[in-house]
């Protein structure tokens, strides 16, 4: 598989150099964009989702189809509160899946789920009916010492004027003025991790890619294979690869887009077959709409809502 991947990007790499960026607009047609229409739809995004940044990068590495300050899009620090695979069996169907693509059993599979609600919870719930009283022997002792009838239960005092009767060593006054927490098992604590997503333009796909830079806790780089443990299992082995970035230096986790087109093409049929008129300003919004499917965990502002053309909510 690294084989294929690597002579794969070798061709892709020798084909982006041998041929000029697409100047025609295909948005509709194909689901593709021009370099033009991913500043537009950049723009667009940057003006609604302040989180989102254009970013210049390596020097090195800027396409020259691009303004040098317009290279590729970035938000930082977004939060990953779970991993994926935790949350998937939470989620049940509660309207219909949309195939967006098939082909090759490669499909994207938009759901609209819920999070199951936890039934039976409420029988959990201490009731103020059902709880017991104490018995009344307790009751009873408890009353003698504020002051009852019983006064063989009350100490008496004179008892302990002896001095054989002090106790040098009581137990009770040797335990600490304070109370000691003592940490969890690391194993039972849930680490909070933060991801820097990118998105870059593909000449060869024509569309945009997605990238994840991943950071632990303490703010140390996640390998990129941990990086898979936030992505959809669906997905983690078939559709995210790790290659170098296009712009930053070393590996990263990245989304495929060898179907990006097909699936953006899917979704903007469905939107016209429901009277919505797509606009290629608004394009990443879809875009980022669909690849929520593939990182539900990590937390990122595309900020508009699209439904697939029904009422908006």
């Amino acid at each position: 598989m690294a084989f294929t991947q690597r002579l794969h990007e070798a061709f892709k790499g020798a084909v982006e150099r041998m041929t000029s960026h697409r100047t025609v607009s295909a948005f509709k047609e194909k689901g593709v964009l021009t370099p033009d229409e991913f500043i537009l739809a950049g723009d667009n995004l940057v003006s609604k989702c302040p989180t989102w940044s254009w970013e210049a990068g390596d020097p090195n590495k800027r396409r020259p189809y691009f303004p040098a300050n317009k290279q590729y899009l970035i938000t930082r620090n977004v939060p990953c509160l779970r991993r994926a695979a935790s949350i998937e069996e939470e989620y049940e169907a509660v309207g219909g899946e949309v195939l967006l693509d098939d082909e090759d059993d490669g499909g994207w599979l938009a759901t609209h789920g819920a999070l199951c609600g936890n039934k039976g919870e409420e029988d959990n719930l201490p009731s103020m009916d059902t709880t017991e009283t104490p018995d009344r022997q307790e009751i009873r002792i408890i009353n003698a010492y504020a002051g009852g009838n019983e006064e063989d239960v009350i100490p008496d005092m004179a008892d302990f004027e002896e001095a054989d009767n002090i106790v040098e060593t009581d137990a009770a006054t040797l335990q600490p003025p304070y109370l000691v927490a003592n940490e969890p098992d690391d194993d039972n604590i849930l680490r909070t991790r933060t991801y820097d997503i990118s998105i870059t333009y593909d000449k060869y796909y024509q569309t945009p890619r997605v990238w994840l830079t991943g950071y632990n806790e303490a703010r140390m780089l996640l390998r990129p294979e941990l990086v898979l443990q936030d992505v959809s299992q669906d997905h983690a082995h078939k559709t995210v690869t790790i290659e170098d970035h296009p712009h930053l230096a070393g590996k990263h986790a990245s989304v495929h887009p060898c179907r990006h087109s097909a699936v953006m093409k899917k979704i903007i049929d469905v939107l016209m077959s429901r009277g919505v008129e797509p606009e290629v300003d608004k394009y990443l919004f879809l875009f980022l709409k669909f690849v929520a499917s593939v990182i539900p965990t990590i937390e990122y502002d595309y900020t508009m809502d699209f439904d697939l053309g029904g009422s908006h909510h």
